[in-house]
């Protein structure tokens, strides 16, 4: 599905770039980390990076051209796309800022009257002059649709640093990923706001790069008086001069276990510190990361430590280090730990409970003989290019039974229904932090090898961290399978803006009368959970009917 993508805001005063050169041209492929443009800021000259993956349909701003923040540049997605409604739509979104500015130009006397009766505390906020502090605050940019705040995973520069444009100054912990937070600015990094392991809402104040001995209190002050009252921006900056002794102390103690050689790749959390070129080439090289030492800053793995990597020349220390580390309570002591909520668990709480409160679910329950699938799959996998898993067939079956009916691959949107035409598949994915959805797009045209090649591709990188935003946007339909862990049978929480998610039990031998004979038979228990605002009992039993016959007699999906 194709992406727009906007002018990001790359320092705290930027308002607009202009586009000083295209890298990229209409009908360029693109993946993620590819350069598309430079942009020429207020402060610099920076490089537009992609985070999407596919061909650049549409370039909306030429070359010398200025764009606000937020403005149309240009548009990424699948070879051929339409992108008409795309083009109307961002259209639409920037018609309203013409027209406001228009009818505000009418309105100025009206509006004048209003402004002489404003509150003192708005002629305080206005009066904190900080056009002579040479500094720039960082703040929490919005790294994906969803994110509401991140959290710093680690800082790789310390109060102090010298900062260059383009230097990685930390890695944020998004609902969905790890990724890291570039500086637009140069200069010596004045001020950290946030320790690692602690949240920050979006355009909270993370650090401050600037000169020495700049006054980047007045600075914060001036922003968080633009958000809250005067009174509080002044106790924040007050705190701040009561104990700067005591911070300092704290930040000078923390480099020095960073010397230490072993531990020196890898983070509290136990993930690995590298740059995405080297995660790439490790990938490529099938070498295994968390066994490389990082010689770049903070110990963080750099491209050249993989090309030098020798897997030969390391042991393997962990079964020592493990033994006797497992901590076990004294009999009869009353004992627990706690652990600080991640992003990606917030997010999933807020958004499940939205979704079980708000949707008033109800539940269908099928079975289905297995017996022909269980043939099938193994007649397929003697000639496949690889290994199909009952998985694939349940996401193939269910992409052609939501062909057959469209009603159930829709969306509640408030005052309307959304009937997708598409068909995107999410396949439910457990990793250590929680629950991830990757997407398997137009899963109704793929064949089953391609079905569980992207399934396979999917899986691994939601379970690396490695993801991307195209990865998990735009499902329509999405299954959720435990079969693999011994679970008969299940309920699943409609996973937003679907209509419908479909909880796959396993497959389990049983005895089952067949033509008035006692048998043995292999069944598999299938769940529908339907937003009844969307989908009725009898579209939902519908749909599960198709998809029953399909997996009875597989011949069909391959049709």
């Amino acid at each position: 599905m194709a992406e727009i993508i906007r002018m990001p805001k790359m320092s705290d005063t930027m308002e607009e770039g202009v586009i000083a050169a295209w890298l990229k041209k209409v009908g360029d492929e693109v993946k993620p980390g590819d350069i598309l443009a430079e942009v020429e800021t207020d402060k610099a000259t920076m490089e537009l990076e992609s985070y999407e993956e596919g061909v650049l349909l549409h370039i909306g701003v030429e070359e010398k051209d200025a764009v606000p923040v937020n403005g149309v540049i240009a548009i990424i997605g699948e070879k051929g796309e339409n992108i008409d409604n795309l083009l109307k739509e961002a259209n639409s979104g920037d018609a309203p800022a013409k027209s406001e500015s228009k009818s505000d130009k009418e309105d100025v006397k009206e509006e004048k009257p209003e402004k002489a009766a404003e509150p003192k505390e708005s002629a305080k906020t206005e009066s904190i002059d900080t056009s002579g502090i040479n500094a720039n605050l960082i703040t929490m940019p919005k790294m994906s649709d969803t994110m509401t705040e991140g959290v710093i995973a680690s800082w790789l520069k310390k109060v102090g640093d010298e900062i260059k444009a383009g230097d990685i100054i930390a890695e944020v912990e998004t609902d969905k990923a790890t990724m890291e937070l570039e500086s637009y600015d140069d200069g010596i990094l004045l001020h950290i706001g946030v320790e690692a392991g602690e949240a920050v809402e979006i355009d909270g104040v993370i650090a401050v790069i600037g000169e020495k001995g700049a006054d980047y209190e007045t600075l914060i002050k001036a922003h968080q008086s633009k958000g809250g009252s005067t009174e509080e921006a002044q106790s924040e900056v007050k705190k701040e001069e009561k104990a700067p002794e005591k911070a300092e102390e704290k930040k000078e103690e923390k480099p020095a276990p960073k010397e230490s050689s072993s531990a020196s790749s890898t983070t509290d959390g136990g993930r690995v510190k590298a740059s995405p070129l080297a995660k790439k080439l490790a990938s490529d090289k099938g070498v295994d990361i968390s066994l490389v030492k990082g010689s770049g800053e903070g110990g963080r793995i750099v491209k050249r430590d993989i090309e030098s990597f020798d897997p030969a020349s390391v042991k393997a220390p962990a079964a020592k280090a493990s033994e006797g580390s497992t901590s076990v309570p004294a009999l009869g002591q009353e004992s627990f730990k706690e652990e600080k909520v991640s992003q990606m668990r917030k997010v999933i709480a807020k958004r499940l409970a939205e979704s079980k409160f708000n949707a008033p679910h109800f539940y269908l329950t099928m079975e289905i003989n297995m017996d022909k699938a269980i043939e099938a799959r193994k007649s397929m996998n003697e000639i496949a290019p690889v290994k199909i898993s009952f998985n694939d067939m349940v996401i193939k079956a269910a992409a052609a039974a939501l062909r057959q009916h469209p009603k159930v691959n829709s969306s509640w949107l408030g005052d309307k229904i959304r009937y997708n035409d598409h068909i995107h598949i999410g396949m439910a994915v457990a990793v250590e932090e929680g629950l991830l959805v990757p997407v398997i797009r137009f899963a109704d045209n793929k064949s089953l090898s391609q079905i569980s090649n992207e399934a396979k591709s999917l899986g691994g990188k939601a379970k690396n961290k490695e993801l991307q935003p195209k990865d998990w946007e735009g499902n329509t339909f999405t299954i959720s399978n435990l079969g693999m862990f011994g679970i008969d049978e299940f309920t699943a929480i409609i996973n937003p803006p679907d209509a419908c998610i479909m909880a796959v039990g396993g497959i389990k031998e049983t005895v089952i009368v067949k033509d008035g004979q006692m048998v043995i038979g292999n069944l598999m228990k299938v769940t529908l959970s339907c937003d009844h605002r969307v989908v009725d009992g009898a579209v939902g039993s519908a749909f599960l009917q198709t998809f029953k016959n399909l997996l009875e007699d597989p011949v069909r999906i391959l049709i």
